[in-house]
């Protein structure tokens, strides 16, 4: 391979929230999303050219930066974004937020599958919304949709939004183009604007297929709006940089509005240069990092079955987040992951963070080096081995 994922950079110290916000020094994080791994060396060599500049005023985003984001996402996903579409702002959190307060009124209800992302429901409640839940499907190791439920809670005229997670973080899965056709077609029916949240569609895996919602259909494509960063695939989720896809030139005023309204219009001048590097010399870097991601997710998957059995471990399909079933326990999801930090100084994610369907599960990141993922799991199996 061409990049070294195996070297272990110093995290701790460097004020990393990971790594960082431990009470003590020697808990290993396997928690919060973000990786352990430099960033590409096109995206390192880009911010040194622009930290030598020496000058950091205020930033106007050129025609490349909107170039670079339509090109990687036509190469990449084949999907024709046009510029006019594209807003910026600072993280696909902030994007959520403004988007939910652009197309809502306080009292309205916001569609959420669950066990899902934990800031989707802050999102929603600093809104002044309230959460619904269509609750996936856990049936023979994997989810899918209830589209029963969905369609009974999407038809209440109080539902104005629903958030897609696409790919689905905590549960790894890919939604199908026919999944995604009936989810969209549901929200067409009850006048339910889809928000897609698609900050991991860049690392799925092979066998499988990322495809954009909006992408789907020009019925989709104006019935909806999409969130993306390159802060998980390119582990840069502290330079704060995403962007909002709308087609639709209503939806985007409004959200355009609310981005002000928030004061998260801006981003900062080494956001762009990131972003222009990323999306245009971060091709190879990339793939190299999904081959070192899915080899650890069958590093992980292995040792349960052989040491860990009971637990089963569900099938990655994209993110680098592994969600474990944890039942066979018989202890809370706090619990699991309270008895780990205080016995083996392990930190992990209790399920129920995403929703009371997420109790019985643990998340790992699995985004670090192979010698912090073995002794991770290692420090699994001395707590929860038979």
């Amino acid at each position: 391979m061409t990049y070294n994922f195996d070297e272990i950079t110093q995290r701790r110290g460097s004020n990393s929230y990971k790594w960082d916000s431990a009470k003590e020094e020697d808990v290993l994080p396997m928690w919060v999303a973000d990786m352990d791994f430099r960033t590409a060396p096109a995206i390192i060599e880009a911010l040194h050219r622009r930290a030598e500049h020496g000058i950091f005023g205020y930033t106007k985003v050129p025609p490349a930066y909107f170039d670079a984001v339509t090109g990687w996402f036509s190469r990449r996903h084949n999907f024709t974004i046009n510029k006019e579409w594209i807003l910026f702002t600072s993280g696909v959190v902030p994007a959520l937020s403004a988007v939910i307060k652009a197309l809502t009124v306080p009292g309205d209800k916001v569609l959420v599958q669950t066990p899902v992302y934990n800031c989707f429901f802050s999102s929603i409640r600093n809104d002044a919304c309230e959460m619904v839940a269509n609750e996936l499907i856990y049936r023979e190791g994997t989810y899918s949709i209830d589209f029963d439920d969905l369609e009974q809670k999407a038809s209440d005229p109080k539902v104005k939004l629903m958030l897609l997670c696409n790919p689905h973080n905590p549960v790894g899965r890919v939604w199908k183009r026919d999944e995604l056709e009936r989810i969209g077609e549901i929200c067409l029916r009850h006048q339910v604007i889809v928000v897609s949240d698609e900050i991991h569609c860049d690392l799925v895996y092979e066998g499988h297929t990322h495809i954009p919602f909006a992408s789907i259909s020009e019925e989709f494509l104006m019935n909806s709006v999409t969130c993306a960063a390159p802060s998980k695939t390119f582990n840069l989720a502290g330079i704060q940089v995403a962007n909002i896809i709308a087609a639709d030139e209503e939806i985007r005023r409004k959200i355009d509005k609310a981005l002000n309204v928030n004061e998260v219009c801006e981003i900062n001048c080494f956001a762009v240069e990131a972003l222009i590097a990323a999306y245009t010399e971060g091709d190879d870097w990339l793939e190299e990092l999904k081959v070192y991601l899915f080899t650890n997710y069958t590093i992980l998957s292995k040792f349960f079955q052989e040491h860990l059995p009971h637990l089963p471990v569900l099938p990655l399909e994209a993110t680098y987040l592994v969600w474990v079933d944890c039942k066979a326990l018989n202890l809370t999801s706090e619990e699991i992951a309270a008895e780990l930090l205080s016995s083996q100084k392990l930190w992990v994610n209790e399920g129920t963070m995403y929703g009371a369907a997420g109790e019985g599960f643990i998340r790992i990141n699995i985004a670090t080096q192979r010698e912090n993922l073995i002794r991770g799991l290692e420090k699994i199996r001395s707590t929860f081995s038979l």
